[in-house]
């Protein structure tokens, strides 16, 4: 009887242990934040910068895929995340009104710049956005755009129309390379253009230059090239299986005093990349 106690005693232990295997991973995953976000806080550094700080004081971990905003607020209207980071207020806000996103909160601002070879082919150094644009256009000089829907695409394409333009599209000076920021930049050098792209991104590509890239910054200042960063929390009533909780929780807390003074002391070359502005 003692034998059989004892088997049976083991049996039962083995038992609790596998529900405890079992269970662990389940909570490790309910603990697991998963965010569609821009390219540029990736490329950026940025979120590898926080996502420690975030799991350090939530206990969170964060996880997230990297797109252009349209396909980012594509993604969470898919349920295939709990959260965005995006920078295309229009899109976002009618994202939001139709019913896919909720809680939607400012975070962050840079701008976008105008960058080119140092020689400055088109002449447009000193001009504002819209004159620049348009000599671009009338000199027909290379013009490398993202082509994809992405915030700073959506950005570009909102500034040919206010210069009083079409949309260039199949133009030969005009070229789309439907890739991320840092990519289209290189490609922009490899064919002596000029590319429109966020501070923050350009100072990444600064940096992984040394300080000395092959493009420079042409064109800057002009208050229409304000860039807002904004999250999003994916609606819970179109998608059920959206963490809610944990999105409140990275929305409290990237809105936080004390993680906007973290976003401020990012820098790179001793540049700050985002200003925090969280009201």
């Amino acid at each position: 009887m003692r034998k059989h106690g004892i088997r049976l005693g083991a049996a039962a232990l083995g038992l609790v242990l596998a529900l405890i295997l079992a269970v662990g991973p389940a909570q490790a995953a309910d603990k697991t934040l998963m965010m569609a976000t821009t390219t540029s806080t990736d490329n950026t550094g940025l979120l590898d910068y926080l996502a420690p700080k975030f799991q350090e004081d939530t206990g969170i971990e964060l996880k997230w895929s990297s797109m252009g905003t349209g396909k980012a607020l594509q993604f969470g209207r898919d349920c295939n995340a709990d959260i965005l980071l995006v920078h295309a207020p229009e899109a976002e806000k009618e994202y939001v009104e139709e019913g896919s996103g909720v809680d939607r909160r400012e975070v962050m601002y840079n701008d976008f710049v105008i960058i080119g070879p140092p020689s400055d082919p088109a002449g447009v150094k000193g001009m504002d956005v819209k004159e620049a644009l348009s000599t671009i256009a009338e000199k027909s000089v290379v013009f490398v755009s993202r082509g994809d829907e992405s915030g700073t695409n959506k950005k570009e394409q909102s500034l040919w129309t206010a210069a009083g333009m079409e949309l260039p599209d199949k133009q030969d000076w005009y070229v789309q390379t439907g890739q991320g920021m840092l990519k289209t930049i290189l490609v922009a050098s490899d064919r002596d253009g000029y590319t429109m792209t966020d501070r923050g991104t350009f100072i990444k590509y600064e940096a992984e230059n040394n300080g000395e890239p092959p493009l420079v910054i042409i064109v800057e200042g002009d208050e229409t090239l304000f860039n807002q960063y904004s999250v999003i929390t994916v609606n819970p009533e179109k998608c059920p299986s959206v963490k809610t909780d944990l999105a409140r929780t990275f929305s409290d807390w990237i809105t936080s005093e004390k993680t906007q003074k973290v976003i401020a002391e990012f820098l790179l070359l001793d540049k700050q990349l985002f200003t925090p502005n969280a009201k």
